[in-house]
């Protein structure tokens, strides 16, 4: 695309309990986008508990033009709020960032302009030095690293919740209208086309991350059951491997037994055992489950969003 052709960019933002940080955000990124590209703002409340629906109506009407608001009828996590947001954009390319603040709007511009002057499908951002507490940066390098081997992804990427996608990658995201979607297991398995850009991350203004450990858990759980079977062979490898240490623990016994007639058989070695194998056992029956479960959620229709007001 020609340096000098004026693209749109749609920033498309899941809101959740952010009452004090979105404001400035979208009145930030208007002063500074819209003199520089065709901008469109979309923010997507996840049925937020404080007052987040309240001060998004008030943006939007104060910026009619520029911002569309949805407010969702439940919660339903960041990436399900963020494909509400892809289905309803309508730029060139989209930015998707966090409502709190810790991506400077400068940072944003810096991500367009990097993607406009190259031809990747999307662009990740990675920091020097990631501003979030320790329990959210533990989760995040645990789930780079397991994306490494469940999604094959390259060990340098970063998979940064701040990115931008172009056109293309949108279109073929969005066809995706099961009820667990993970937007970077979507990206991986639609393109090898990828960029990196490292950008500043500043600590939050207020408040703290609404990322518990049951969400992170929830997206993990995406990761491993929509998009790879590993988890399943995985359970297979190791009940083999158990299988062939009873046999040969088995044969063990039978020597020991002929070699010492007197020697006892050991009750504690025998319920070691059984809780060994049950356990196994459980835990391959409870992952087979979770595969049969979101697939019988996904044949009942199970809606990825349901969108009950909207503002355009």
């Amino acid at each position: 695309m020609n340096s000098n052709d004026r693209v749109k960019v749609s920033i498309v933002i899941p809101v959740y309990n952010s009452e004090t940080t979105i404001g400035p955000l979208v009145d930030k990124l208007v002063s500074e986008l819209t003199p520089m590209f065709e901008t469109e703002i979309i923010l997507v409340n996840d049925n937020s508990k404080d007052r987040s629906d309240k001060v998004c109506c008030a943006i939007y009407e104060q910026h009619r033009n520029i911002v569309k608001y949805y407010q969702l009828a439940r919660n339903v996590g960041e990436h399900n709020a963020v494909m509400a947001g892809l289905n309803q954009m309508t730029g060139d390319y989209a930015v998707i960032m966090d409502d709190d603040f810790q991506n400077p709007v400068s940072e944003v511009i810096k991500l367009i302009n990097f993607a406009r002057d190259n031809e990747y499908d999307v662009v990740y951002t990675w920091y020097e030095k990631k501003q979030h507490s320790f329990f959210r940066n533990m989760g995040s390098a645990f789930n780079n690293r397991v994306a490494n081997i469940m999604l094959k992804k390259p060990k340098d990427l970063y998979l940064s919740s701040f990115k931008i996608i172009n056109r293309f990658l949108v279109n073929e995201i969005t066809k995706y209208d099961l009820p667990y979607p993970y937007i970077d297991g979507l990206i991986l398995r639609t393109t090898s086309n990828i960029g990196k850009i490292q950008v500043a991350h500043e600590k939050r203004s207020t408040g703290h991350s609404n990322y518990t450990l049951v969400k992170l858990v929830r997206l993990w759980m995406n990761m491993f059951t929509n998009f790879s079977v590993l988890p399943l062979r995985i359970a297979i490898i190791i009940g083999f491997l158990f299988a062939l240490l009873g046999v040969a623990l088995g044969i063990y016994t039978v020597i020991e037994r002929i070699n010492n007639p007197g020697i006892p058989l050991g009750y504690s070695a025998l319920m070691v055992a059984i809780s060994v194998f049950s356990g196994i056992q459980l835990m391959a029956i409870g992952m087979l489950g979770e595969y049969l479960g979101r697939m019988f959620l996904s044949q009942n229709k199970k809606p990825q969003y349901s969108i009950r007001k909207r503002y355009e």
